[in-house]
């Protein structure tokens, strides 16, 4: 839409306070304000909506692979055939045997439930949710036979353990005696201490060489499940059927899907639903240009009827108007870009500071799963939502801009 050097200039008088007209410029600020909330609020919601899904995917992928072949019974005899299988399958980029069992453990009287997790060494030290997260000690020292196991922060701070300290796993899958079966109990050192962002993980999470659990749960040579990853997670299904079919009878395969299907179908429906209420936010915001350029039309009818009478065309009045809403709807998204991108970046410390300002803890670990609040922005979405915006104020101009095209001059100047 170009315009002329005169139609930019009274485009330029419209958008400024005349004298008398500073109720149209405070509705038609107040419209520029509600476009920025609304274009803001759709993007910090959007992008904490996607790092939710985001940061869950990686640490619950991170730890669980995107499927598991799991044994009838816990127990999966002749695994070692089975990884050869997965590891041949088209598809399958790694898959590696491991060891889930949820026991007690205590310290000093301390006692809490906790998933001790048995895995070849290699396998932990190239684990990519462990790497980078040890907060005290080091991996490296989980050596086959040693006794030591790596613990979550949370689970370290619920028993009061450090690194070094000696704690109890305590297996109801002990000695069977004439009066019943004896609970085993195993002392382990403390050698690293991680908290990979996920509270359920760091709360529970005991991880010990896979030989060292096997001894522990009595399972020989078995192990309980096989972790597989793919090349592409969103077709897991798709690449492990041959898989699934080969070992029908002996096992079953579970992907990331349906393991935590709940959880992802209700971020996937809170993300709807969330962007549909905030849209309506820049929907007023429209309705509010609406308003103020009706305002701006009837309060400047004279001088619309003697610019007609000047020479001024329908369609140059047009495209004034027009331009005076779209300034406003531009603006407004800019403004709402850069607050959102604000926001986005403080994100953790506007929580904490909100937390400090109210006393109420916001950010419950325990509750929101992760411990601190995230953040994916997708370019895609911050265009949808600016395209959004700008479209929306874009039909808003068209009425008041056809008002005052269709002024007659005429009737307007009759008695002046």
């Amino acid at each position: 839409m170009i315009l002329s050097r005169y139609e930019r200039m009274v485009a330029k008088r419209y958008l400024l306070p005349g004298k008398g007209e500073g109720f149209i410029f405070l509705v038609a600020g107040i419209s520029l304000v509600a476009v920025m909330l609304g274009v803001a609020a759709l993007i910090i919601v959007m992008s904490v909506m996607n790092g939710f899904r985001a940061e869950l995917f990686d640490k619950i992928v991170g730890l669980n692979g995107h499927a598991v072949v799991q044994g009838y019974g816990g127990r999966l005899p002749e695994w070692q055939d089975i990884v050869r299988q997965a590891k041949a399958t088209p598809g399958v980029t790694d898959a590696v045997p491991l060891i889930e069992q949820p026991l007690m453990a205590s310290y000093e009287g301390r006692v809490e439930g906790v998933l001790v997790r048995g895995m070849r060494r290699e396998d932990i030290l190239r684990n990519p949710t462990l790497q980078g997260k040890v907060v005290s000690g080091a991996l490296e020292a989980l050596q086959p036979g040693s006794g030591k196991v790596g613990i979550g922060a949370r689970l370290a701070e619920a028993l009061g353990a450090t690194t070094g300290s000696s704690i109890t796993i305590i297996s109801p899958q002990g000695r069977t005696t004439p009066f019943g079966t004896v609970p085993r109990i195993v002392d382990y050192q403390v050698a690293a201490i991680f908290e990979v962002g996920v509270y359920d993980y760091d709360k529970a999470f005991v991880v010990m060489p896979i030989e060292d659990a096997q001894t522990l749960l009595m399972l020989g040579d078995d192990v309980g499940m096989i972790e597989v990853e793919t090349e592409d997670a969103e077709r897991v299904g798709e690449i492990l059927a041959p898989l699934s079919a080969q070992v029908a009878g002996r096992a079953q395969v579970n992907d990331w899907r349906s393991m935590n299907a709940s959880l992802f179908e209700a971020l996937a429906v809170e993300r709807v639903a969330m962007f549909v209420v905030l849209s309506l936010i820049i929907l007023v915001a429209v309705f509010n240009i609406l308003s103020s350029l009706i305002m701006l039309v009837r309060a400047k009818t004279r001088d619309i009827a003697i610019l007609r009478t000047m020479g001024a065309t329908r369609r140059g009045l047009m495209k004034v108007f027009m331009t005076v809403g779209v300034t406003i709807g531009v603006l407004g998204t800019v403004a709402g870009l850069v607050l959102g991108a604000i926001f986005l970046f403080f994100r953790q410390g506007v929580v904490n500071f909100i937390q400090v300002l109210t006393g109420q803890n916001l950010w419950d670990p325990s509750i929101r799963f992760l411990t601190e609040l995230p953040s994916k922005t997708d370019p895609f979405e911050v265009l949808a939502v600016a395209a959004m915006a700008l479209g929306f104020s874009f039909l808003a101009t068209l009425y008041p801009a056809y008002k005052a095209a269709s002024t007659d001059p005429v009737q307007v100047l009759r008695y002046e």
